[in-house]
């Protein structure tokens, strides 16, 4: 585990988003950064959109006799107050080290970690405001599932924000259920990242002779080079600034120490676009599942989807991603299988499909009806997945990507399925 060591500086961490799930891993990382404090400073500031609430009558904290509990406040005064998000994750204790801050700059300031965790049409938005408010030099962790798709190209989340912001940023993604994780049940993740060589402080060998390094020249100062690769193995737009030498380097030693927890493990990995592509793909072969469920064909059927669901996840990743992505993402990690697999029991895409086929109704008039106006990602994630493919004349290598677009636009039906796996045309 890294420590401190030499290094007189620790990093500052921040949240940007306290939802669910973005209140989860709040929690985690101030857990963390109070174990480590070798590493980390111990306030770990959470940015809040902020609103008016009152505390639910079911909240563990209510108390008709108190006009803190019967009156509405501002969500951050309630989060502070009680340790306790009660809007968003209600009757999980918040370690008193997290702070809910309603500015967004004041959050960011001087945090050399930044942690994204809201929903992804928000980026844009709040990545422009945090220009000029956060340090030159800091690294970020995504936690936002998923990968943006239009008949152009496939962009990662994470390269979205190092882009808009000028730094290197990872991913987290994994099998995650954000009330099981908060309540502090076993699960793994996923994390990506994959240090840009200027972070490195060990120096590496540049000129050689029969035997060995020359000792005028034999070192190659990393920190001297402020490019580094995309997920596609090219040169990256983002010109990077060196984080201080006083601070500890942000490795995957740093990354582990500041998400791991007993009850939540962490697989630290360098493959950023594999975690990101099987937290997207997933969602369509999610659907496909659902509606042979809906069919009641049983558990043979649909480890039958699933099975050909993963083969073209993985396929996807090296096809489009083919300087990055490794197969093991997919096969052996909780942001590829272990994540396909809880999407596909029970999470709200296979839910939903599964439910129009019983109900004999579009999977939009499911949407409306069950998810209080939240949307699918499985559905607009096939469309997008369909037209890119299609743009590139590859739709036949993807049978199940495709067959589930074709379903969802009624131009086969879900009986079809068997068939369209098979590569058969419809």
């Amino acid at each position: 585990m890294a420590a401190l060591g030499v290094y007189s500086k620790k990093h500052k961490v921040t949240v940007v988003g306290s939802g669910n799930w973005g209140s989860a891993i709040a929690k985690i990382v101030a857990e963390n950064t109070k174990e480590h404090p070798d590493l980390f400073e111990e306030e770990v500031q959470m940015w809040v959109y902020e609103e008016e609430t009152t505390v639910p009558k079911t909240s563990k904290h209510y108390d008709a006799g108190s006009k803190f509990s019967t009156q509405p406040h501002k969500l951050t005064k309630l989060i502070n107050h009680f340790h306790d998000n009660v809007k968003y994750l209600p009757d999980i204790t918040l370690p008193p080290n997290l702070i809910a801050n309603p500015s967004l700059q004041e959050s960011v300031h001087d945090s050399s970690i930044l942690i994204f965790n809201l929903p992804h049409q928000f980026i844009g938005g709040l990545c422009d405001q945090m220009k000029g408010h956060i340090l030159p030099y800091a690294r970020g962790i995504s936690c936002i599932k998923g990968v943006s798709v239009d008949r152009e190209d496939v962009r990662l989340f994470s390269e979205s924000i190092g882009e808009k912001l000028g730094i290197y940023c990872g991913a987290l993604s994994g099998a995650n259920i954000a009330n099981e994780v908060a309540q502090e049940k076993f699960s793994e993740t996923t994390i990506a990242y994959d240090p840009p060589p200027m972070d490195s402080r060990n120096p590496t060998p540049k000129a050689t002779t029969p035997q060995g390094p020359t000792p005028s020249s034999s070192q190659l100062d990393l920190t001297a080079i402020n490019e580094h690769k995309d997920s596609k193995g090219r040169t990256s737009k983002v010109k990077l600034i060196v984080p201080p030498s006083d601070l500890p380097p942000i490795d995957h030693n740093i990354i582990k120490a500041l998400f791991h927890r007993p009850y939540f493990h962490v697989q630290v990995v360098s493959d950023v676009a594999g975690v990101s592509l099987g937290g997207a793909l997933k969602n369509i072969v999610a659907i496909a599942t659902g509606f042979v469920a809906g069919l009641g064909w049983g558990d043979n059927a649909k480890a039958a989807v699933m099975r050909v669901g993963l083969l073209e996840m993985v396929k996807f990743g090296k096809m489009f991603f083919s300087n990055n992505v490794q197969t093991k993402t997919f096969t052996e990690e909780s942001a590829g299988v272990a994540d396909l697999i809880t999407s596909c029991s029970g999470g709200r895409n296979y839910r939903c499909a599964k439910m129009s086929v019983e109900r004999k109704v579009s999977i939009q008039d499911v949407e409306r009806e069950e998810l209080n106006g939240q949307m699918l990602q499985g559905t607009s994630t096939a469309e997008d997945v369909f037209h890119f493919l299609k743009a590139r004349g590859k739709e036949s290598e993807f049978p199940l990507l495709v067959g589930t677009y074709r379903i969802l636009h009624g131009e086969v039906r879900v009986e079809d399925l068997p068939d369209l796996m098979a590569g058969k045309k419809k």
